[in-house]
């Protein structure tokens, strides 16, 4: 089954590119970036904190039935333009082999019902890139792309 987010990462460079057309309008896409509850609800993960403005920050967590965090994350917004671009950083807490990384997230409209996601994601280094090239992360970021779309779709 073909992946519909495309992941672009060439040999011996520290960033990737992310590419994935929606079949939403675009403002229902920024959306799903800028509110909490619908970042909650697409990730699958408690969002802390986040604040979509500049100077903005943001934490989000995962915990498992048990009630031991799984997963936490935190970023500062640099950059918010409404319904075009995020530029944030991210850092998985508990993870000193990824690091700290920069996304810059550009949104585009191709019709009135659709448009198409840029994130520019640069690392610390390559090594840092490539390990998380290892992982499951393509299917990751696919399924919770998915899950956005689906999401945002009734909301229409």
């Amino acid at each position: 089954m073909e992946l519909k987010t495309k992941i672009n990462a060439e040999d011996g460079k520290q960033d990737l590119v992310i590419t994935r057309e929606f079949d939403l309008p675009l403002a229902l896409l920024f959306k799903a970036f800028a509110e909490p509850k619908l970042v909650a609800q697409w990730m699958g993960t408690k969002v802390l904190k986040l604040e979509s403005k500049k100077h903005g920050s943001y934490q989000f967590e995962t915990i498992d039935g048990k009630g031991n965090v799984v997963f936490k994350a935190n970023g500062v917004i640099h950059e918010f333009i409404q319904d075009r671009k995020i530029t944030r950083t991210f850092e998985m807490d508990n993870s000193p082999f990824y690091g700290v990384q920069l996304e810059v997230c550009e949104f585009e409209p191709l019709t009135d019902t659709t448009c198409k996601l840029h994130m520019h994601v640069i690392y610390e280094s390559g090594a840092q890139r490539d390990q998380v090239l290892k992982l499951p992360f393509a299917q990751g970021i696919n399924w919770a792309h998915n899950r956005l779309e689906d999401l945002m779709k009734t909301l229409k």
